[in-house]
């Protein structure tokens, strides 16, 4: 087998689902414009390995009810759970040793910064691991601070991940002032967690500017914790392909992949609700907004989605 040509096809198999804020006028992005996932998967062909993915991401509801139906996984993560499934079930067509993706839940680790409890989170991981036992998603598997560090309190967990692996604030800010003059990444990934903690607050009873100033200080604890989990998770996975649910340039060491087909690029199940559209297509759309697009319709006794009002019922 020439460890080359399955590489690629792997790889063209992941882009017409990959995340990314390019335009048309990019040019179509190929399977040479990702040269680290290249050598990755080409090392793992050519050992005839089975493939590995890890995906940080499916923390916890949003702390903001204008956004989300609940605190427990509905329709979105649903939804979200198939696709990867069906990635990875496609990706074993082409590659006989198959392909597995480990969904990085990393709630525990931002539960503080954003105004989640740490039973809220227990209680999403839990039900997304039973949402993926219960559909029968084989290519599935779970990871989150309780296979890391077991039964220790969560804040003693964030502690250790802490002192082992985050960064530096002073080096993290002073990397945020540098990428300023240039309009850089961390910049870019800075301003817009700071958007969504004043988003997601609620609750807060000083002036608009003081919330703005305190957002802007959890936000390098996010940026601090997400580094730190991606090099946990690199420690635990030293061989899997690095996805992320933000998008990602070319040549980036993470690929950004979307988690259904819906068009945008920044939007997630947790920060948001499925709305279902008569030709059977789906959007993610603020619930707040959802409500005026049609009717709630629940599943397992609980909120699940939006469906347009000219969609018929379907039975659950």
């Amino acid at each position: 087998m020439n460890s080359t040509v399955t590489a690629t096809a792997i790889l063209a198999s992941l882009l017409p689902h990959r995340r990314t804020l390019e335009t048309t006028a990019s040019g179509e992005a190929t399977p040479a414009h990702f040269p680290y996932q290249l050598e990755q998967l080409k090392a793992l062909v050519a050992a005839r390995r089975p493939i590995l993915l890890t995906l940080p991401g499916f923390p916890c509801k949003s702390p903001n009810p204008a956004k989300v139906l609940g605190r427990l996984p509905d329709e979105g993560e649903r939804l979200a759970l198939r696709f990867l499934d069906r990635l990875c079930a496609r990706i074993g067509e082409l590659y006989a040793p198959g392909a597995r993706l480990v969904i990085c839940s990393d709630g525990h680790l931002f539960s503080d910064l954003i105004g989640v409890t740490d039973p809220d989170v227990d209680a999403y991981n839990d039900a997304l691991r039973a949402m993926i036992r219960t559909a029968g998603l084989s290519h599935l598997t779970t990871f989150d601070l309780r296979d890391v560090y077991g039964d220790l309190p969560s804040a003693a967990k964030r502690t250790q991940v802490d002192a082992r692996y985050a960064p530096a604030l002073d080096s993290l800010r002073a990397e945020t002032r540098g990428a300023a003059a240039g309009d850089g990444e961390t910049l870019r990934l800075y301003r817009g967690i700071t958007r969504f903690l004043f988003e997601d607050t609620t609750g807060f009873e000083g002036t608009r500017s003081a919330l703005q100033r305190a957002c802007r200080t959890r936000a390098y604890g996010v940026i601090r914790r997400s580094r730190a989990w991606g090099a946990l998770i690199a420690d635990h996975h030293p061989d899997a392909i690095r996805l992320s649910i933000h998008p990602q340039p070319r040549g980036a060491e993470k690929f950004g992949i979307r988690l259904f087909d819906a068009p945008d690029a920044w939007m997630t199940p947790w920060h948001a609700c499925v709305v279902r559209r008569p030709d059977g297509s789906v959007r993610l759309m603020r619930a707040a907004d959802a409500a005026q697009h049609g009717r709630l319709v629940h599943r397992d006794g609980r909120p699940s989605h939006y469906a347009d009002e000219a969609v018929r019922p379907v039975p659950l």
